[in-house]
C-alpha cells in the first residue's frame, strides 16, 4: 500500500524543460559548445555540473572547474530570467494534484535541480509547506540514474516522522510512489525499490516504459488520490 509519494521537479511540476535546454545551448553556444534536442534528452537527470562536465567532453572542449561553475551560474540566470518574464509555466493538474496528495500522504520532492532553483519555483507556486522532505543536487554525491536521491529523500521523510510520533513504523521504499517524467528518474525510483508513475511531459510512453514504469499517464490533470489507490493498492 502506497504510504508516501515523491514528485521530481523540472518536468513533472513546472513546465520549464524548454526553457531549461533554451538557456543552455544560449551559455554553452558562448563557449563553443553545440547542445541539439536530442542530446539535450539523452541528459536528462543530470545535475548541472554532470551536464556542462558531458556537454563539454562530447564537443571535445577543455573545462576547468572555474569554467563549469560559470557556465552554471550563467545558465541558472538565464533561466530564471526567462521565468520572470511571464506566469509560472506549471503543468495543468500538477498543482492540485499536490494539495490533494498531501491531505492523506507525506510528500517528497526529489529533484537534480539546484535548491535555490527548487525553492524559487515551489515557492512561487505556492506548494513548499506541502513538501515533508526536499532533496536537491547539493544534497548527493551521485545524479539520477542512481538510487541515492530517493533513498535519500525517504530517510528524511522517515525522520520527520519520528520527530512527529514516538514509536512510528518506517516507511518501506515499496510504500512510495515516484512520479518521474524522463527515463533516469524511473531507474533512480526502480533502483531504490519503489513504485513508478511516469508522466509523458517530456519523452514518450514507450521510453517511460521501457525504463521500467508501472503506469503511464499523459497529464496529471485527471489524476486523484483514488486514481492513484485503485492502481496502486492492490
Amino acid at each position: 500500500m502506497i504510504q508516501a509519494v515523491m514528485f521530481d521537479f523540472n518536468g513533472v511540476i513546472i513546465d520549464d524543460e524548454p526553457l531549461h535546454q533554451k538557456a543552455f545551448r544560449e551559455v554553452l553556444g558562448a563557449e563553443g559548445v553545440g547542445l541539439t534536442e536530442g542530446e539535450y534528452l539523452t541528459m536528462l537527470g543530470m545535475d548541472d555540473a554532470t551536464f556542462v562536465r558531458t556537454a563539454f567532453e562530447r564537443a571535445g572542449v577543455e573545462l576547468t572547474e572555474e569554467r563549469m561553475r560559470a557556465v552554471i551560474e550563467r545558465e541558472a540566470e538565464t533561466h530564471r530570467a526567462m521565468l520572470e518574464e511571464a506566469e509560472l509555466p506549471l503543468f495543468p493538474g500538477a498543482v492540485t494534484f499536490v494539495k490533494a496528495l498531501a491531505r492523506k500522504y507525506p510528500l517528497g520532492l526529489v529533484s537534480m535541480a539546484e535548491r535555490a532553483e527548487i525553492e524559487y519555483g515551489i515557492g512561487r507556486a505556492l506548494i513548499a509547506p506541502y513538501f515533508t522532505a526536499i532533496v536537491s543536487a547539493e544534497d548527493v554525491h551521485a545524479c539520477k540514474p542512481d538510487p541515492e536521491c530517493y533513498l535519500l529523500a525517504l530517510e528524511r521523510l522517515n525522520r520527520k516522522r519520528a520527530e512527529a510520533a514516538a514509536q512510528v513504523i518506517a516507511l518501506r521504499p515499496s510504500e512510495c510512489l515516484v512520479i518521474e517524467d524522463s527515463p533516469p528518474g524511473i531507474l533512480s525510483a526502480r533502483g531504490a525499490g519503489m513504485r513508478t508513475l511516469g508522466v509523458t511531459n517530456t519523452v514518450n510512453d514507450r521510453a517511460l516504459r521501457e525504463a521500467g514504469a508501472e503506469v503511464v499517464t499523459g497529464s496529471l490533470a485527471d489524476w486523484t488520490v483514488d486514481t492513484l489507490h485503485h492502481l496502486y493498492d492492490k
